[in-house]
């Protein structure tokens, strides 16, 4: 039995992406779409939700750097993950506007901590970093991200610096840092390449040495900072087909 396509029937011309992004949704929840399913070609999108093949571009453009689809070229569009697909579009805007802040305040908080713990650490400290990355690696065993051990590591980290006020500051920001988090580990191959990372800041911590430990959070702050949402570019206003 073939997909079922009702839900991509065609949509008006307000709000076309968010439109779009809605009949999208529809359609992965309907058809219980499983991950790493591929989507009808887009010809067929096109045609079905009554739009050009441009205007259906922008709203994948739009998944895509949500991180809940991935379109391959030549290969077609992907589902990378089903929880909370889709969203409205401002929101998304919302978002990218302030990702790059919250980055810029990360880089110049966890740097300082980063540098610091290394000369304050206590083995307790350096224990509890070792677990956030064992914690890490086994959810990425399970095919997990590793939001939680990443966190560990982080929180590790803002302890071993021994600053309560800085401490204090970086709590404060725990829920734009963690859509941070999210942005980053939603990328392609990202939870492996920020373990690695991980482990890199670990041994300057461990190696008492401020900084590299400082250079190693550094690097990895801006890998975080290559994401999806901020290549993405948001249409200016919706166009018809």
């Amino acid at each position: 039995m073939g997909l079922d396509t009702s839900p991509l029937r065609p949509v008006g011309r307000t709000r076309l992406y968010e439109d779009l992004v809605d009949r999208l949704t529809e359609f992965v929840v309907r058809t219980n779409l499983a991950v790493g399913a591929r989507f009808p070609p887009e010809r067929e999108l096109a045609t079905r939700l009554g739009v050009s093949r441009a205007s259906l571009r922008q709203a994948l453009a739009v998944l895509e750097a949500q991180g809940f689809i991935e379109v391959r070229h030549g290969g077609g569009a992907f589902l990378r993950r089903s929880r909370g697909f889709g969203g409205v579009l401002h929101k998304l805007v919302e978002r990218r506007a302030r990702l790059p802040e919250v980055l810029e305040a990360r880089e110049l908080l966890e740097v300082r901590l980063a540098e610091l713990a290394a000369t304050r650490r206590t083995a307790d400290d350096l224990a509890e970093m070792r677990v956030a990355l064992t914690t890490m690696e086994l959810d990425m065993a399970e095919a997990g991200l590793g939001v939680a051990g990443d966190s560990a590591f982080h929180h590790a980290i803002h302890r071993a610096g021994k600053n309560s006020v800085l401490e204090h500051v970086i709590d404060g920001l725990a829920e734009a840092i963690h859509e941070t988090r999210m942005e980053s580990l939603s990328e392609p191959g990202r939870p492996r390449a920020s373990l690695v990372a991980h482990r890199r800041i670990l041994e300057a911590i461990e190696s008492a040495d401020a900084g590299r430990a400082a250079d190693a959070m550094r690097a990895h702050l801006q890998q975080v900072a290559d994401v999806a949402l901020l290549r993405w570019e948001p249409p200016a206003e919706d166009e018809g087909s």
